[in-house]
This record gives C-alpha cells, structure tokens and sequence, in this order.
C-alpha cells in the first residue's frame, strides 16, 4: 500500500534544537485522532504542532485548540492556514515554561493536552504538566518508543524506573501503539508510540509529602543495581524499611508504587515531629 502523506508539501527546514520529526503517514494520523476521541465541546492544547498534520484534523472537531509552538518559522504558517478558524489560538512560546492554568476560560474545569513530543524535553514536559493535573482531563502523547515503555513498565521489569512511578503515581498510564520511523519527516533514529495519561482524580496511593516523595523514588533509583538499603543509606534504616512491609535487600526497581509512597510517609513522619 502507498504511504499516505499529509496532502501538504514542508518547505520547512526540520530543526535538530526542537527534535523536530514531522507525522507524514494520514492513516497514523486517523488512529491517533481515533485514539483521542476529540468532542465539539472539548477544550484542547496541542503541544508543538509542527507542521499541522494533527491541528488540521482536531481544529474541526474542538471548541478550542490552544497551541503551542516556539519555533519562529512555523507560527506565519499556522496563522495562514488557520486564523480564520474559531478555535483557534496560538501561543508563540516555550512549553517547558508555560503557565498552562492562564488558558482555562471562566468557568472551565479542565483541558486535554495531545502533542508529538520533541524527544529531548518529554520527560521534563511531563513533570511540567504534572504540576496542572488537577486541570487536565487526559494527555495523548507521541514520544520515543523505549520512554513509553518507561512510563508503563511495571514492577520487575528492565524499563521500570523513577519516571514509571513518578508518573503512574500521579495518572492512569496506557500504552496505545507503536509507530516506526518511516512515517516521519525526517526519519528518526528510533521508533515512536502513543501513550494515553489519565491524572487520578482521587490518587490510589497518597503521599502525605510529594516532595519527599519524589525525592525518595529518585534516591532509590540513583544506583539501579544496588539494594534499597544502600541506596536509602542515611535516609531510611533496614529496619524502618522492613517497617513499611519492604524487604531492605531487594532493588528498588521491583517495589510498586504502594511500597514508594510508603517509604516517603515514613520518612516525612520522622522527619516532621
């Protein structure tokens, strides 16, 4: 079968500064927005469009599609092609810095974020958009492969790390489906899939500090070969470990998010008398 493309010729030069990688592939782009499920009375953010294969499609089927974009070249682009339409809304900016709140309209309680993630700031994106949680209704995100199989791991497995439990800490994770190199423009090195984040209303697990607790699951994971004893050496002792129903000899990537967030609130609790 022919590759479907987008239907529009780049004249734009991909920069390696935004990771920039363009979908070019309609069917990919049909299953993402099929994935999405966008409705009329969404209100959307589209993080670095590119060069609008997914703003096209979503910009009819949405209330408001905010975007977001900081490369220069492409923000006269995105205005001839869409300024006429009412959802509309450009954001000539940086998205590790933005102020996602300022976006909600009175009386709106939440956003959906999708974006083709630039490789070289998803994970710092992520935490950035963790701190808006509370406003967002769900995330759909393209990303490198091997960070989504990160951010879904489980526990025991090789990908299972800080961001596997910062993440599922904070949202419902789905790993929705892969996508190769060659339906990008330029190819990139690696492959590509799409993950689904849904951030829990009400957590499963509540650290009573989540500052301690992000600090405790990077200290864990700070030699990944060696024991959570040692890792937490000077933070937690083997016995207070053991007093959190964890085993002091395992490695932390084998502990559940459960087991983190008991490990935080037993060292916030000590640490706060």
């Amino acid at each position: 079968m022919a590759k479907k493309t987008s239907g529009r010729p780049s004249s734009h030069k991909h920069k390696k500064q935004f990771g920039q990688n363009f979908l070019n592939n309609g069917r990919i782009i049909d299953q993402i927005v099929a994935a999405i499920r966008p409705q009329m009375s969404d209100h959307m953010v589209e993080i670095g469009p590119g060069e609008a294969a997914l703003t096209r499609p979503l910009i009819e089927r949405v209330k408001k599609l905010d975007i977001i974009e900081i490369d220069n070249d492409l923000i006269a682009p995105l205005k001839i092609q869409f300024a006429s339409k009412p959802a509309f809304h450009l954001h000539h900016t940086d998205a590790l810095k933005f102020d996602y709140g300022t976006l909600l309209d009175e009386g709106e309680q939440s956003l959906r974020i999708v974006g083709n993630l630039p490789y070289n700031i998803s994970s710092p994106l992520m935490f950035h958009l963790l701190t808006y949680a509370p406003y967002i209704e769900d995330m759909h995100f393209m990303l490198q492969k091997e960070v989504v199989d990160r951010i879904t791991a489980n526990p025991g497995i090789k990908a299972y790390g800080r961001l596997s439990v910062m993440l599922q800490y904070a949202c419902e994770t789905e790993y929705l489906f892969t996508v190769g190199p060659e339906n990008f423009t330029p190819p990139p090195k690696v492959e590509s899939a799409i993950v689904r984040l849904i951030p829990h209303k009400t957590k499963p697990f509540i650290a009573e500090d989540e500052k301690t607790f992000s600090d405790i699951v990077r200290q864990s994971f700070s030699q990944k070969r060696k024991t959570l004893r040692n890792n937490l050496k000077g933070w937690l002792s083997s016995e207070q470990i053991e007093q959190c129903e964890i085993d002091p000899s395992i490695r932390a990537e084998t502990i559940p998010v459960e087991g983190f967030v008991k490990l935080a609130n037993r060292y916030f609790q000590q640490h706060s008398i």
